[in-house]
């Protein structure tokens, strides 16, 4: 039987959220939860009901669809966010989504392995020979974010800025407070200011690289906006650099919790393909996919939901279903099949997908060679996650020890 859900478990849900989960999928896959506050809203905890989900075109991307106070709030404080492919539905999501589709295709991806093996080299040669350090603070976060600043076209120099517009625009706007506000329309205002200067400077002098890509594509279509292009590319910075970096920091952690595991990929590092789809399921970088919300009243796993509501498809939850997975909480990198949904499924799968796997092979393959002493520095129970509303699940920190680095 549905019934309410404690608002905590996507707020903050700790190191361990997936026994409740698991007590709520026996009871029934969709249950009501108070998020945004005091909204209509409920969440996925199945991998069958989320596959429909995702596919129901009844279940709307299209901030339209959304509750008044909800979009006007979200298009006044952070209208950069709201012109790209993951706030719309076809045929709009098939137009914005041209601008990125053919540029992350997985060929053209394989071509950025020497320079990200270089750079995740250059991160590992910049550790002390021993000692300890946080490996998010000194790989996980800055490996993705080269990556996708070289990628773009823009300067690595001004990560500071990008990580702040992160953490403050990949917020899920609830009802936010005067401060959160202020924050988010700041951040709003400078990304647009420093993005639409960007693509000003690409227009003036051409450049080889994805802006220059998409400033060439969008004036010969004649059919993009500028805000669309501001919108994409400060979506594909996000997206680009936080979800990998969380990857790779509890993919990390995954692995020195279970010895087992880290010792078989240590001896069989060809295993690294299928440790990072099942680091990705076991403990993924996302929590839930983006919101999604009801266009007319509909009915899922017998719950009825109406028009306007907001639905959570809980990717951690399916990723844990042991109607599709196999003893879904013992982690496993030989796992196959593993049809996991950290990336979304149906029309809004990830684009960057084939770009988030191929840094997360190179970064545990060099990690582990490189480092063959490697071991967390605390006791897992010290271990902090994050607990904000955003989609994202990660570590606050990642202290670690090692001894005896190896040269590239």
């Amino acid at each position: 039987m549905s019934h309410p859900v404690k608002t905590e478990l996507i707020t903050r849900p700790g190191p361990d959220p997936h026994t409740e989960i698991a007590q709520l999928r026996q009871r029934c896959p969709v249950h009501p939860i108070d998020f945004p506050a005091g909204s209509q809203a409920y969440l996925v905890v199945d991998h069958e009901t989320a596959v429909r989900a995702f596919n129901d075109p009844r279940l709307s991307k299209d901030i339209n669809n959304a509750p008044d106070w909800f979009r006007d709030q979200a298009v006044d404080n952070s209208a950069v966010l709201s012109s790209n492919m993951m706030g719309a539905d076809p045929p709009e999501h098939t137009r914005l989504r041209k601008l990125v589709g053919r540029a992350f295709l997985p060929r053209p991806m394989e071509r950025l392995r020497p320079r990200i093996q270089q750079i995740t080299d250059d991160l590992i040669d910049a550790f002390p020979a021993s000692g300890e350090l946080d490996l998010l603070t000194a790989f996980a976060f800055p490996l993705p974010l080269m990556v996708i600043c070289e990628f773009l076209g823009i300067r690595y120099q001004d990560r500071a800025l990008f990580q702040r517009w992160g953490n403050v625009l990949s917020q899920d706007p609830g009802r936010e407070t005067e401060a959160e506000t202020r924050a988010r329309r700041l951040a709003n205002d400078e990304v647009d200011d420093y993005l639409t200067e960007v693509l000003a400077e690409r227009r003036a002098e051409p450049r080889d690289d994805f802006i220059g890509d998409l400033v060439k594509l969008a004036d010969a279509e004649d059919g993009y906006t500028d805000a669309e292009l501001v919108s994409t590319i400060i979506f594909l910075i996000i997206a680009g650099h936080k979800t990998t970096a969380n990857l790779i920091g509890n993919g990390t952690e995954a692995l020195l919790r279970h010895p087992d595991q880290l010792a078989l990929l240590r001896a069989e590092p060809g295993l690294v393909d299928s440790a990072v789809e099942e680091f990705l399921r076991y403990e993924g970088s996302v929590d839930r996919a983006t919101v999604r919300f009801a266009a007319q009243d509909l009915s899922l796993a017998g719950v009825d939901i109406p028009r306007g509501s907001f639905v959570h498809l809980s990717v951690q939850a399916a990723g844990h279903d042991p109607a599709m997975f196999t003893d879904p909480e013992r982690l496993d990198i030989t796992r196959s099949p593993n049809r996991h949904m950290a990336f979304g499924h149906g029309a809004h799968f990830c684009a960057g997908a084939p770009l988030a796997r191929l840094e997360g092979q190179v970064a545990f393959a060099t990690l582990l060679r490189r480092l063959p002493e490697l071991s967390l520095a605390v006791p897992v129970e010290e271990l902090e996650w994050v607990a904000d509303s955003s989609i994202s699940r990660g570590l606050v920190s990642l202290p670690v020890r090692m001894a005896d680095k190896r040269p590239r």
